[in-house]
């Protein structure tokens, strides 16, 4: 790395001055302002940009711990996903362009996708379905799984949508916990060519449960047989069926969907979101985080059975009316370059993607994404978990040439939208999330709740609440309660991080991810970095193995890039390197190359699976872990 990249590294990147001139936001600061001056008259300008059947009687009505949006307002999110472009020049703009496994490729635009989605809907109602009834839907991702969210919304069902590589276990569970009626799935998803059947998962799973119908997309040939008198055929379920149904008047506070998220222990949490507070939110990260452009082509790579995918996939790009690209693809098959092939052939101009999978492509090297041009990309952005330095800077450079903005965004499933990233326009610091987005506001405290100096490691608290913001846990309010009450009058969002003097926040890991030695905290995030810098590694995992005379001692694991080898000397560099980086206290006492590590199927490394294969002891849930 030579100095003038390290003092990039050190003091940030600013961007070219058209990007904020360009940027939708315009300011951050001014922004900013304008959001403390009055809270409640940012989100109503915000939601006046979206329509309703009948507006607000109050923007907040806020009695810690619980909120209510735009109360008394009445709305159907997919009347504003849908039904609004209809009679713009969006009629028959691409909603969604989706290629499969295979290569086969389909296009919907968004009048074809407002018919298809209607079609579906009434074939729900036909079903008896209704507003309130619970309906989970474990399909891969493809149209049909958009048209089945969106229909669900539209009728005031309750979406429950589970990531198509639970296995049966998973899915039981959550269609027990929100006592779904129907189950909406396909008889198969693809992946690297193999097929995986989920049908007869499903016909597993429904057994002891609430069940009345499950609904088959059958995709292969020759066709899979139905054979309970339960089962209907996905596109027989639409056949003759009207065009057109009256979107489902809702309260703002009416449920949207539960979706299902995983602890370190214990059961899933049915994370409860409602229709007015979300819709709101995702709009206006879509427009003001991911900087959208009625002619943008928007990649997001994660799947619906995600956060990600519900907010950055479906409803905020469709709420904004932008072409949105989803594939069942992997980033490494048929061979690295299928992604930047993907990117130079639909034109993608926003790539919204993971850290796991940047260092996935790192660890093949450049000459994959040398092969495409990739000049139509305009936005980069991740999300999932930290994006570190050496990470960053390979995105920055190979994928966005040093010109395009990246933007690194922190959120949850329970915040349902973005909240701490660097905006478009803004100077970029490789390692830091960024600063609160206007509409947020986020410190790092101590246990009571005082903010902490520049440079101290300390908890991550959003204060106050925000539109989309979950509502609670399904079936467990005690357990929603406990995310606001650990700090009187602060969300506690579980991870430790550090502010420096300009306030960007560097998220240094989950709390529960803390490894104390010699009475120092040491974030796990920091030792993974310092290693990652090193140009032989590619991905790393570090935990904390007790020690009777430090407390803890760190063990790393680490895959190697492409070329380099494991051995007892690449071993002591890489101690070497991270002593001289962090300092000795972060030294690993042991380095283990090994060629992956447990992940969840989001790409977070499961470190807690690392340490309890260690210690001998039981890793708790693994519904989420990939393989």
């Amino acid at each position: 790395m030579t100095s003038q990249e390290k003092t990039n590294l050190s003091h940030g990147y600013i961007p070219a001055e058209e990007y904020r001139e360009m940027s939708n936001l315009g300011n951050y600061q001014t922004a900013y302002e304008r959001f403390l001056k009055d809270p409640e008259k940012f989100w109503s300008e915000i939601a006046s940009e979206l329509e309703w059947f009948k507006e607000w009687d109050q923007i907040l009505e806020w009695n810690y711990p619980n909120a209510k949006w735009f109360t008394g307002a009445k709305c159907n999110i997919t009347h504003n996903c849908l039904d609004r472009h209809l009679n713009t020049e969006k009629r028959n703009k691409v909603a969604l362009i989706w290629r499969g496994d295979d290569g086969s490729e389909r296009i919907i635009t968004y009048r074809q996708l407002f018919r298809e989605v209607c079609r579906f809907a009434n074939g729900l109602k036909s079903l008896g379905a209704r507003k309130g009834d619970r309906i989970c839907i474990y399909m891969p991702n493809t149209p049909e799984q958009i048209i089945a969210i969106l229909a669900c919304a539209r009728i005031g069902a309750v979406h429950n949508v589970v990531f198509a590589g639970f296995g049966m276990e998973s899915l039981h569970s959550r269609i027990r916990d929100s006592e779904s009626r129907f189950v909406i799935t396909s008889d198969a998803s693809f992946r690297r060519g193999k097929r995986i059947d989920l049908k007869s998962i499903v016909d597993r799973a429904i057994v002891h449960t609430s069940v009345e119908k499950v609904i088959v997309h059958r995709r292969t040939r020759p066709r899979t047989e139905l054979y309970s008198e339960i089962e209907i055929d996905f596109y027989d379920l639409m056949k003759e069926r009207n065009y057109f149904i009256e979107p489902e008047v809702m309260d703002s506070e009416d449920p949207l969907f539960i979706l299902y998220t995983s602890g370190t222990t214990g059961t899933a949490k049915g994370i409860l979101h409602t229709c007015g507070g979300y819709m709101v939110g995702t709009y206006y990260t879509c427009k003001y985080v991911l900087d959208m452009k009625p002619s943008d082509v928007h990649w997001c790579t994660a799947d619906p059975g995600w956060i990600t995918g519900h907010s950055y996939i479906i409803y905020g790009p469709l709420l904004f009316g932008t072409t949105l690209l989803i594939s069942e693809t992997t980033p490494d098959y048929p061979d690295p370059g299928v992604w930047w092939d993907m990117v130079e052939d639909f034109g993608v101009t926003i790539l919204y993607t993971a850290p796991t999978a940047i260092r996935m492509f790192m660890r093949h090297g450049e000459k994959w994404p040398e092969k495409y041009n990739l000049d139509s990309l305009r936005i980069l952005a991740s999300v999932g978990e930290p994006l570190n330095p050496e990470a960053f800077e390979w995105y920055y450079k190979v994928i966005g040439k040093s010109r395009t903005p990246i933007v690194d965004t922190w959120w949850q499933t329970e915040t349902g939208m973005h909240m701490v990233t660097t905006l478009v326009g803004e100077k970029m610091k490789p390692g830091y999330a960024g600063k609160a987005i206007p509409g947020v506001v986020a410190d790092v405290v101590d246990k009571e709740g005082n903010s902490k100096k520049a440079g101290e490691t300390g908890i991550l608290v959003i204060k106050g609440p925000w539109p989309s913001m979950m509502r609670s846990v399904w079936g467990n309010d005690e357990r929603y309660r406990q995310y606001w009450t650990q700090i009187k009058d602060y969300y506690v969002v579980g991870d430790l991080a550090v502010k420096d003097d300009d306030g960007y926040i560097q998220i240094i890991g989950r709390s529960d991810d803390v490894i104390i030695i010699a009475g120092h905290n040491l974030g796990t995030a920091e030792v993974e970095s310092a290693l990652v810098e090193h140009e032989a590694v590619a991905e790393a995992a570090v935990i904390g193995i007790p020690d009777p005379v430090k407390g803890n001692i760190i063990k790393a694991f680490v895959i190697l890039i492409d070329g380099y080898s494991g051995s007892e000397k690449l071993a002591n560099e890489l101690t070497y390197h991270v002593r001289m980086t962090l300092g000795p206290i972060a030294m690993p006492a042991e380095i283990k190359f090994v060629e992956s590590l447990p992940k969840t199927r989001s790409g977070k490394i499961m470190r807690r699976v690392l340490k309890a294969q260690e210690m001998g002891e039981d890793p708790g849930d693994l519904s989420t872990m990939e393989e």
